[in-house]
């Protein structure tokens, strides 16, 4: 297609999939529970480190944990007591187990006690002449791993320091960011840009931007998110994002392959 064409199309497509239906069949719906800023982070987090494999049950795995922490992730993540998070143990979702739950509370507990917004700890190692989100999640995967974290933990954090496309933090990163009106993503935070977020690239988006010619193969690293990042900035420089809609909708909903 002709660069006008492709804006053309993928802007349609993101209008078409960019609405309240989404939100009910994508993990997204979890953090949708919620009112309260640290609820919308804590789930969302969670919803987006357990966002692989099927969506049904991404969704159910997610409502499971939620249960464990009694509906209400904030007030658990702050009041709950050392014995209280064992029960956390049976929790497993693929590679994800209770131990890597258990840490993870650890860490939030700790963290929720010195600031009330988990967005510090992505913008905080930005700025606003950087280009993308590449330092905050760097300096995310940094803040996050204590001295005395599970070394099989790291795998559910990933970075661009290991070339990872880290698909699942760019998705939390969009649904916190994106100034939405059409309500699916957040937008609460303020201190990144939506002009800095990377899309998040899987293998259905990999492959719909491949026939795009928008990337040249379909590999799920960080310069891949990148590149392909740059092009859909030229269709919209201030919000490359909202693109993610368009192409994972062409992608799972569509078979556009």
């Amino acid at each position: 297609m002709k660069f006008d064409q492709l804006k053309t199309f993928l802007d349609t497509k993101a209008v078409q999939y960019n609405t309240p239906d989404f939100i009910p069949g994508d993990p997204i719906s979890i953090p949708h529970r919620f009112t309260q800023l640290q609820d919308i982070e804590i789930s969302g987090l969670f919803a987006a480190i357990l966002a692989w494999g099927n969506r049904t049950t991404i969704i159910n795995k997610c409502t499971e944990l939620l249960q464990l922490m009694d509906n209400a992730p904030y007030d658990f993540i702050k009041n709950h007591k050392p014995k209280e998070r064992m029960k956390l143990l049976q929790f497993c979702h693929r590679t994800f187990n209770g131990v890597d739950l258990m840490y993870f509370v650890e860490f939030l507990q700790g963290y929720y006690n010195d600031l009330t917004s988990l967005e510090f700890a992505f913008s905080g190692h930005i700025t606003a002449e950087d280009d993308t989100v590449e330092k905050a999640l760097k300096g995310f995967h940094h803040m996050f791993f204590l001295p005395e974290h599970p070394e099989r933990t790291r795998k559910h954090i990933s970075t661009p320091a290991r070339n990872s496309a880290c698909k699942r933090l760019n998705m939390y990163l969009r649904w916190m960011v994106r100034k939405d009106e059409n309500g699916v993503d957040f937008g609460l935070w303020d201190h990144i840009q939506p002009s800095q977020l990377v899309c998040p690239v899987d293998v259905h988006v990999g492959r719909v931007a491949t026939r795009l010619g928008l990337i040249p193969a379909a590999k799920s690293d960080w310069k891949t998110a990148i590149a392909l990042t740059e092009q859909l900035r030229q269709l919209d420089p201030l919000d490359p994002a909202k693109y993610d809609f368009a192409l994972f909708g062409l992608g799972v909903i569509e078979k556009y392959v």
